[in-house]
C-alpha cells in the first residue's frame, strides 16, 4: 500500500520502498501497538505513518538502511527540516513522539542496545485550554430535544449522559445495554485510548433521562436483527458518531448557544464542572480515563483563568 510522505518532496514511499530492516521493524512496532498496546487501527496507521516518513528521509539522506545505525543527531535534522517546512510545531511533537515510543519498543525487544531518541527534544508547545459550556448553557441545551418522540427522548438522554459522565463520543457510541447499571448508578465504560474498561457514576438527572427513553424511546426504534446496542438510529443500529455529532451541533443553535458545540465540549465541561465545584482531581482523572495526571491538570488552569477573570470584573480595586 502506498503512503504520502509529507516532506520530502512530498514523494511517494510505500513500506516496500524502504530498505527490509527498517519496514519489518515498523510492522513488528504495528503489531505490538495493536495487540499488545490496544490501539485501533486509525491510531495504528498514524504512527506508520510518521515512521515511514521518517525511515525515508534517514535511508534517503544519510543512506540509512537499519534502525540500529540511526544517531540521535539524524533524527534531529530530520525534525528541524519539517519545521523549516512549515509544519505546524504540533505535528512536529507528535511526529518525535512516534519515533520515541518506536524507539523504547525498539530497546524493549533487544532490536537496539540503546535508545536513539533519549536526549531529542521537541518543540516547545503553548497547551491550548479547553472551551467549556456554562451551567446555564448545559441547561438550556439539556431542553432542547423534544420529549413526545423516540429521537427526542434518546437524544436528551445522551446529552444528558455525556455531561453527567464525561464520556468521549466513541465510549458513548458503543455502549451496550449491559453496561449500565440503573440500581448502582454506574456506566461500564469501554475503550477510550487504551481500550480499558472503567466504571463512571451517572448522576440523577441522567439516570432519569436514559429511564424514560429505554421505557418510551428504545422499543420503538428497535428492528429486526438490532443487537444490544444502547442508543439505536432510525433504522435499529447503533448510532455512528458522524450522527451524534451532526444533531447536537443542531440542538445548540436551538438552544440559541453561540459558540460552536461539539461532542468534547460536553466532556471539557464535565471535569471544568466538577472541579469548579470541589472534586478531587485524582477522582476527575479517574472518570475521564487519563493515563496521565498532567492530561487532567489543564482543567486547574481553565478553572484559574475562571477565578482571575471574576477578581478582575468585581474587584473594587479594579474596577476604573
Amino acid at each position: 500500500m502506498k503512503r504520502r510522505i509529507e516532506g520530502d518532496a512530498m514523494m511517494e514511499v510505500g513500506l516496500s520502498a524502504l530498505p527490509g530492516a527498517i519496514t519489518e521493524a515498523i510492522e513488528a512496532f504495528s503489531v505490538h501497538l495493536e495487540l499488545e498496546e490496544g490501539h485501533s487501527l486509525h491510531t495504528v496507521e498514524a504512527y506508520q505513518r510518521d515512521l515511514i516518513q521518517c525511515g525515508a528521509h534517514l535511508a534517503a539522506t544519510f543512506g540509512t538502511g537499519d534502525w540500529a545505525a540511526v544517531r540521535g543527531e539524524e533524527v534531529a535534522a530530520w525534525l528541524r527540516l519539517l519545521a523549516q517546512s512549515a509544519y505546524r510545531a504540533t505535528s512536529v511533537a507528535r511526529k518525535l513522539s512516534a519515533v520515541k515510543h518506536f524507539a523504547r519498543f525498539m530497546v524493549a525487544e533487544k532490536r537496539l542496545s540503546k535508545d536513539f531518541t533519549e536526549l531529542l527534544e521537541g518543540p516547545k508547545l503553548r497547551r491550548s485550554l479547553p472551551g467549556t459550556l456554562t451551567p446555564e448553557e448545559i441547561e438550556r441545551l439539556m431542553e432542547a430535544p423534544g420529549r413526545h418522540s423516540a429521537q427526542g427522548l434518546r437524544d436528551r438522554a445522551i446529552l444528558e449522559l455525556m455531561y453527567s459522565s464525561g464520556l468521549r463520543i466513541t465510549e458513548l457510541c458503543q455502549l451496550n445495554l449491559q453496561d449500565l447499571d440503573e440500581e448502582d448508578g454506574f456506566v461500564r465504560v469501554t475503550a477510550g485510548k487504551r481500550g480499558k474498561d472503567r466504571l463512571v457514576p451517572v448522576g440523577r438527572e441522567a439516570l432519569e433521562a436514559v429511564r424514560a427513553y429505554l421505557t418510551a424511546g428504545r422499543p420503538s426504534l428497535v428492528k429486526p436483527g438490532t443487537g444490544s446496542a444502547l442508543f439505536l438510529s432510525q433504522r435499529g443500529q447503533a448510532l455512528s458518531r458522524k450522527t451524534v455529532w451532526y444533531w447536537i451541533r443542531e440542538y445548540a443553535l436551538l438552544a440559541g448557544i453561540e459558540k460552536p458545540v461539539k461532542p468534547h465540549l460536553l466532556r471539557h465541561s464535565f471535569a471544568t464542572h466538577l472541579l469548579s465545584n470541589g472534586a478531587d482531581l485524582r477522582a476527575i482523572q479517574e472518570m475521564l480515563g487519563h493515563a496521565d495526571i498532567a492530561t487532567t491538570e489543564i482543567y486547574t488552569r481553565v478553572d484559574s483563568d475562571r477565578l482571575l477573570a471574576a477578581h478582575h470584573e468585581f474587584h473594587p480595586r479594579n474596577r476604573d
